[in-house]
């Protein structure tokens, strides 16, 4: 079936194939002809399944009937729980409305300047898009009318009341006519989710394509056991020397760290961006738009990237912090094989992420395969359980691997720091890396403040970058201090006990949450 089949107009169907798709997802099947129906729908299905064309081709069919109430704002609202998936969605009705005489969109999102907004909001427009924050300030400044307003999407609504919108979301569905039509789609149907679909939907068709435990099969996901937070750094650099390593995103656990990760990636001449909370949305959207274009080749990031990129070059997505909430795995991870392609999931963990590591696989319900690098190889093991050895999904590579390929924790692996390099993408020499200069290979090249000194059990340490929270005191200063971050390097310097708190088809692109997660009703980090 193609989309011609579901009851869109030519128009509808002409943007979406001069898009490049022509066959919809299986969550397009189910929603589509039940929105285009009138019901309210609640869905459930993987991230990059294609949920925005799910909700917003149906929507802009609705466009295509002349509204029966004369007014000037919207007659679609779609509600969204950060700035960068606002801004896809966005763009997403623009490219496949632009053959629609009345399909104007805007958004509403925090970070950008009011008098801009302002002017938006002043012209005549039929789709909004917004995160909750900025909304209700819009709304107490009286500027948007609801009064022809046909349809609601929640879109990500689980996201939105993790980051504490609840309030928010109440205090503007109040404000919306009653008889509109609502279209909630969410990771989880469950807890607090399930209570809020109660009180906004009336009689829905329920619609699960996928659970969120979804194996992903076409990305592999690896496990390598560092020994420690130095071992750790030294792993990440030899994965980002790969030459297979077409575009990564790298997870961090909080925001200075992406900082300070991305400081030292570049002294290492790695081409990288930071993406996290504290940046501006101009900030923000230009790095994006740098890693579409393929100007940047490693992304670190918070999980404020983990509902929403949509670049199709990306081939790996790296834990360099394991997410302390299981699901967050599942939304980190699908960053990579999207559009059809296949992708590698690597987690690098110490021997304190394993309550982590067992959450993970419990909600993916899938062991994550021990592999390791050849000269790199980690002295310690996970603690042994009863899990059984198994990969997750097909190689990109036709059968290579990140040296010596899956065991189970608790697997011995070797004690030295050598390794058979035969057939390895990995030599003990460093390949050179995207973005290197000639002056930073071969014999010359300073000391890596990656590297460390066994000898001395340094590895923990960022040679050289101790004053990087010093020069940079303007930036982070004003800052609220994670309770985690006991010095200017909380990755860096030795570390407690106590750990860091941290698909493929058509319309994948999704956005995210946070780099953190502020419980319900707080208003901490809201996208204002």
């Amino acid at each position: 079936m193609d989309f011609a089949n579901l009851g869109l107009s030519e128009h509808i169907v002409k943007a979406v194939n001069d898009a490049g798709y022509t066959t919809p997802t299986p969550v397009q099947l189910a929603a589509i002809p039940a929105a285009l129906a009138g019901k309210d729908l609640v869905v459930s299905s993987q991230t990059g399944s294609g949920k925005t064309a799910a909700f917003m081709l149906p929507s802009l069919q609705r466009l295509t009937v002349e509204p029966t109430i004369k007014a000037r704002g919207p007659r679609v609202l779609v509600l969204t729980p950060t700035r960068e998936l606002a801004v896809q969605v966005t763009d997403a009705c623009k490219g496949y409305g632009k053959n629609l005489r009345h399909a104007k969109a805007v958004s509403v999102v925090g970070g950008m300047p009011y008098p801009v907004q302002n002017k938006l909001l002043s012209s005549p427009y039929e789709i909004l898009v917004a995160t909750p924050g900025r909304l209700m300030d819009q709304m107490n400044s009286g500027r948007i009318d609801f009064a022809r307003l046909e349809i609601l999407i929640l879109d990500e609504a689980d996201r939105m009341l993790d980051m504490g919108f609840v309030d928010d979301i109440e205090a503007i569905v109040a404000k919306l006519p009653a008889n509109r039509q609502t279209l909630f789609f969410s990771a989880t149907l469950d807890g607090q989710v399930a209570r809020m679909m109660q009180r906004l939907l009336k009689d829905p068709e329920r619609i699960e394509i996928a659970s969120a435990q979804t194996r992903h099969e076409n990305i592999e996901q690896r496990l390598l056991v560092a020994d420690d937070i130095g071992h750790k750094n030294r792993l990440l650099d030899g994965l980002l020397r790969d030459v297979g390593v077409e575009q990564a995103i790298v997870f961090t656990a909080t925001k200075r760290d992406a900082d300070a990760l991305t400081l030292n990636l570049e002294s290492q001449g790695h081409s990288v961006a930071a993406l996290h909370g504290d940046m501006n949305q101009r900030m923000r959207t230009r790095t994006l738009d740098q890693l579409r274009r393929g100007h940047v080749r490693v992304l670190i990031a918070t999980d404020v990237a983990a509902r929403g990129i949509d670049v199709r070059s990306i081939s790996h997505v790296i834990n360099y912090d394991l997410p302390k909430v299981a699901a967050d795995y599942v939304h980190r991870i699908g960053r990579t094989g999207r559009g059809g392609s296949s992708g590698i999931a690597i987690s690098l963990a110490e021997r304190r992420d394993v309550r982590l590591l067992r959450a993970i696989e419990r909600y993916t319900r899938q062991p994550l395969a021990v592999h390791t690098l050849p000269g790199l190889e980690a002295r310690s093991t996970m603690p042994a359980d009863d899990r059984r050895p198994g990969g997750g999904g097909p190689r990109r590579d036709g059968g290579r691997s990140f040296g010596n390929g899956g065991g189970r924790f608790g697997d011995k692996r070797p004690s030295s720091g050598h390794g058979n390099n035969g057939g390895s993408r990995f030599d003990r020499e460093p390949r050179r890396s995207f973005g290197d200069s000639d002056a930073s290979r071969g014999e010359g090249r300073p000391a890596s403040p990656w590297a460390g000194r066994s000898e001395a059990r340094t590895e923990g340490r960022f040679e050289g970058r101790r004053d990087f929270a010093e020069k940079r005191t303007g930036e982070f200063s004003e800052r609220p201090r994670h309770p985690e971050h006991r010095t200017e390097f909380p990755h860096v310097a030795k570390r407690s006990s106590t750990h860091h708190t941290s698909g493929s088809g058509f319309g994948g692109g999704r956005s995210e949450g946070t780099g953190g997660k502020p419980r319900a009703g707080r208003t901490f980090n809201r996208d204002r």
